[in-house]
C-alpha cells in the first residue's frame, strides 16, 4: 500500500487532478466535538497519565480552553476515536466541559483521500485551516520535506510554511477563521505574538471591533515592543520578559540620572523602549534642562 501511495503522488497533479469523482469528506476539518460521543484509542501507548499535571491542565482549559484541538478519527455519525490528544482529552473531562474542538479524519481509503486533498487544494476549494491541515497531512503521510511538497501542489514553500503557522493558533482562531470571521491577514499577524493568551485577547478585540488586519498589525507591532495598548475599555499588557542584570542597572542608572523613575522594557527579540515619567509642567522642564546640558 506504502508503494502505491509514493507511486499514486509521484504521477503528478495532472493525473491527479484527472480525477473528476473523487472527492474528500470531513478529513480537513476542524468542529467541536461532544466529549460524551468520543473514546479513547485501545491502542494508545501511553496507558498512565500523571494526576497533578493533569489537574494542572484541566485549570488552564478552564481559564482560556483548549489551545490545540485533538485529532478524531470518525467511527459513525454519533461516535469518535482518538487519534491524538488523549490527555486533553482527559483534562477537558476534569475541567467540566461538554465539547471539545478537533480534527476530524475519516476512515476512508488514504489513498483516495491524499489525491482528493491535492485537488482541493489546486482548485482552492478549501478555506485556510483545511488548507493547513491537508498540507499537514501530506507532510505526515508521506514523509516528504515543505520543498518537495511545494513542488507537488505547485505552491511557494513560504506559502505551504505560513499556512502551517495557522495550527500553531489557539483553537477558537482556528475556528474563527475556518468560518470567515477574521481572514488570514489578522491570523498571520497574531503568529507572531507568541503568547497564546495574548492572540486569544486580541482575537477577541478584532471580533468585537470589527479592527483591519492593518490595525491588528500595529496592535501586535506595540505589543512585541513592549508596550501596553489601549482597544476600547480595555488595557493589554504584553507578558513581559524578565529584564538581564545588566539592563536593570542600566534602569537604576537612568533613574538616578533623571531623579525619576525610568521604565525599560525589552521584548524577546530585543526590541524595547525607554520611559522618563514627569509629575508636571515643571518636572518636564527640570528633564529637558538635564537633556539640553547633555549637548553642551
Amino acid at each position: 500500500m506504502a508503494t502505491q501511495k509514493r507511486n499514486a503522488l509521484g504521477r503528478g497533479l495532472d493525473a491527479l487532478l484527472s480525477m473528476d469523482e473523487v472527492k474528500t469528506e470531513g478529513s480537513s476539518s476542524i468542529n467541536e466535538i461532544e466529549l460524551s460521543k468520543i473514546s479513547v484509542n485501545p491502542n494508545q501507548p501511553r496507558r498512565e497519565f500523571d494526576e497533578t499535571a493533569l489537574q494542572e491542565l484541566a485549570d488552564s482549559i478552564k481559564e482560556i480552553g483548549i489551545i490545540q484541538p485533538i485529532t478524531l478519527r470518525k467511527i459513525d455519525d454519533d461516535s469518535y476515536q482518538i487519534i491524538a490528544g488523549e490527555r486533553r482529552y482527559r483534562a477537558s473531562l476534569k475541567a467540566g466541559l461538554q465539547t471539545i474542538p478537533a480534527y476530524i479524519r475519516t476512515a476512508d481509503d488514504e489513498n483516495v483521500m491524499e489525491m482528493a486533498l491535492i485537488e482541493n487544494i489546486q482548485r482552492e476549494d478549501l478555506n485556510a485551516v483545511e488548507i493547513a491541515l491537508a498540507y499537514q497531512h501530506l507532510l505526515e503521510q508521506y514523509a516528504l520535506t515543505q520543498e518537495r511538497l511545494s513542488e507537488r501542489v505547485g505552491k511557494k514553500r513560504t506559502t505551504i510554511a505560513n499556512y502551517l503557522r495557522l495550527l500553531k493558533l489557539p483553537a477558537p482562531i482556528q475556528m474563527a477563521l475556518q468560518n470567515k470571521q477574521i481572514d488570514m491577514g489578522h491570523a498571520r499577524a497574531l503568529i507572531t505574538l507568541g503568547d497564546p493568551k495574548l492572540q486569544v485577547k486580541i482575537f477577541e478585540e478584532i471580533v468585537e471591533h470589527g479592527y483591519s488586519v492593518r490595525k491588528v498589525e500595529e496592535i501586535v507591532k506595540s505589543l512585541n515592543e513592549g508596550e501596553t495598548i489601549k482597544s476600547g475599555a480595555r488595557k493589554i499588557t504584553p507578558k513581559r520578559s524578565k529584564l538581564p542584570e545588566e539592563f536593570n542597572m542600566l534602569k537604576q542608572h537612568l533613574s538616578g540620572f533623571f531623579n525619576t523613575k525610568v521604565q525599560l522594557t525589552c521584548s524577546e527579540k530585543g526590541r524595547g523602549r525607554i520611559s522618563i515619567p514627569f509629575n508636571n509642567e515643571e518636572d518636564l522642564e527640570r528633564i529637558m534642562e538635564i537633556f539640553d546640558s547633555l549637548k553642551k
